[in-house]
């Protein structure tokens, strides 16, 4: 099976769970936001991206200070969405099934630089469930532009290596699971509540 299709297959399985988790995290508060309007169209959105897309197009967060971790999905039409993480990249994927991309771009912890340039997201070797941590989830999935730099990282804080369809795998996962908790939490809540005497 091709890449593409792996991708868009994953995308597809896990729309429905990111769509829930949406509503879910939207009706309970948790800081997850509608996306906001439509940007004007740029063909270069990786220029200047931390400029262009200061804030998180779904949790509102802050792309400079989250540098290392932030993506950049460049959409068929030639929009696109700055997120602070691959859990909201996920989101932004799974809301824009049929507009294709033509690019997803990532922080690249390879690099020394002060603010991490960004990389080929596809190209990319991401460190899944390492002692390094996540943004926007337990499980971190941190992104470099070299396989060296990535197996270097996991002698360091353990993990295990594996390409951006993995990641975004493990990040439907995780929301997942994310949504499943806060369900239970919700439900354990009211029934407190419930006992509570007048």
């Amino acid at each position: 099976m091709k890449r593409r299709e792996v991708l868009h297959l994953s995308l597809a399985t896990a729309g429905t769970v990111i769509l829930a988790s949406t509503a879910l995290e939207a009706q309970h508060g948790s800081g997850m936001m509608a996306p906001a309007a439509k940007k004007p169209t740029d063909a270069e959105p990786q220029v200047n991206d931390i400029e262009k897309y200061q804030k998180c197009n779904y949790c509102g967060m802050d792309r400079k200070r989250f540098h290392h971790s932030r993506m950049l999905v460049h959409y068929g039409d030639d929009t696109a969405e700055g997120v602070c993480s691959i859990r909201c990249a996920a989101t932004s994927l799974s809301l824009n099934l049929g507009r294709g991309t033509k690019a997803i771009w990532v922080g690249d912890n390879a690099s020394a630089e002060e603010i991490k340039p960004l990389a080929d997201a596809e190209k990319a070797s991401f460190l899944i469930g390492s002692s390094l941590r996540g943004v926007m989830t337990r499980r971190s999935k941190v992104a470099y532009s070299t396989v060296a730099a990535a197996e270097a990282s996991k002698a360091a804080n353990g993990g295990e290596i594996g390409d951006f369809d993995k990641a975004l795998l493990a990040a439907y996962t995780d929301i997942a699971e994310s949504v499943a908790m806060s369900r239970k939490n919700r439900e354990e809540r009211l029934k407190r509540m419930q006992k509570k005497p007048e």
